[in-house]
């Protein structure tokens, strides 16, 4: 196995010297250890990457040890090997490394190991595709040795740069704002996977990324024994995607299939679901706490992935990408519901935000007005959003200030 590292890390230098990289912003603390988890594909790898060749042509450091763990080489290997790995790069170099282990999920015990690297002084990045990476029992292993960063695909302006699509800064304002709205459209349809924009068939691309990650991240890794009952409870959360669900309307929706399913089955599917990054739930905020576990709206992690269980339904994906934004600048907001329903409270921001593919209807328009301005009262926030497909205005109410934004404005922005 050591001679197998030895070819692995030899490899890995050269090739990572040469690849050619768009640059997404990256702010990380520069002694710290990290782990990076999120979606299959959104990019933890590319953030390996991009953090590598920083360190070789910034910081002229040579000591790289990359080790990929999806790499054919290393099936079967276990974690009474993960020495081995050091070894071969001692005997290489003579040099205390750098690590970056990608996917290292794939190995049993690997957080011992990770442990162990941080005691020892090592400087260490780590990636997978599993949430339980960040479970309690690991956090207790890894015990604040290393700091957590979740990579979600690429936000609009990354979708953008990547593209090298430059617009001036009164794009907004000039014939420009065709284009970007156009490229705005083609985001919100087809999500923020790095790998996708240079693909013309990109639902064939989205598909085989959502395969993967059933058949791989969930079929196989939580031994599930009916694949149908997950792609149906799948399927029923897209099309649910800006509704409050509760536990037992998705069990009454499985049993009139005539498939009989326990709670806690449920629950532990719902879990898995989340563990894998594929949804993320949130909560009404006016619930009690048992009405918060059972009661919650469910958001895709990726809009493209969404896609492939809707037609022509906009408005889902146009609210499941405000939660996604959301959720990137780092906020876990809530929903609100009593008598009127608010899509989104964010606490830390004060701000009350409602998703409405347009308001040119006068009833639509009444109705998410009116819903914003009991809460605007209740909560005594005098300023909230809607956003829009592509409309802006200013609604002055008794209850404070109501901003109309179009998504790709809003997205654009760096702050609220």
């Amino acid at each position: 196995m050591r001679e197998i590292f030895k070819q692995i890390i030899v490899q890995r230098q050269d090739w990572l010297r040469k690849i050619d990289l768009h640059v997404r912003k990256v702010d990380l603390e520069i002694n710290a250890n990290y782990v990076f988890t999120g979606l299959r594909r959104a990019g933890k790898t590319y953030y390996l990457y991009q953090i590598i060749q920083s360190l070789i042509k910034k910081n002229n450091v040579d000591n790289i040890l990359f080790i990929n763990f999806e790499d054919e080489r290393l099936i079967g290997m276990n974690h009474l090997q993960f020495n081995e790995i050091l070894l071969a790069y001692k005997e290489l170099y003579d040099l205390q490394p750098i690590l970056f282990l990608d996917e290292i999920q794939n190995i049993e015990h690997w957080q011992k190991f990770a442990r162990r690297l941080a005691d020892d002084g090592y400087r260490v990045y780590i990636t997978g595709s599993n949430a339980d990476m960040l479970s309690s029992e690991i956090a207790s292993t890894l015990g604040g040795r290393y700091i957590n960063k979740e990579i979600l695909p690429l936000s609009f302006n990354e979708f953008l740069s990547f593209q090298k699509k430059i617009f001036s800064s009164n794009a907004l304002y000039s014939d420009e704002r065709i284009e970007l709205k156009k490229q705005y459209l083609i985001y919100l349809e087809f999500g923020g996977f790095p790998e996708l924009l240079n693909l013309e068939n990109k639902r064939d691309y989205l598909s085989s990324v959502y395969q993967k990650l059933f058949y791989g991240d969930l079929i196989a890794r939580y031994k599930i024994s009916n694949p149908n009952l997950l792609k149906f409870l799948i399927k029923k959360l897209a099309e649910s995607v800006n509704n409050e669900t509760s536990v037992n309307r998705i069990k009454n929706l499985i049993k009139s299939t005539g498939i009989n399913i326990g709670s806690n089955t449920l629950f532990d599917y719902l879990n898995y679901l989340e563990s894998s990054f594929l949804i993320a739930p949130i909560s009404n905020y006016y619930s009690k706490f048992v009405e918060k576990e059972t009661n919650k709206k469910y958001y895709f992690l990726d809009t493209g992935i969404l896609m492939l269980f809707l037609n022509d339904q906009d408005t889902k994906l146009l609210e499941n990408q405000i939660y996604i934004e959301l959720r990137r600048r780092g906020f876990s907001p809530y929903f609100l519901k009593s008598k009127l329903e608010i899509d989104f409270y964010v606490p830390e921001e004060n701000l009350l935000i409602q998703v409405s593919y347009t308001i040119s209807d006068p009833e639509t328009r009444k109705r998410e007005i009116k819903a914003l301005e009991s809460a605007m009262k209740s909560l005594e926030i005098i300023e909230s959003l809607i956003i829009t497909i592509d409309e802006r205005e200013i609604i002055e109410t008794s209850s404070g200030k109501i901003k109309v934004i179009p998504a790709f404005e809003w997205l654009m922005k760096s702050s609220f």
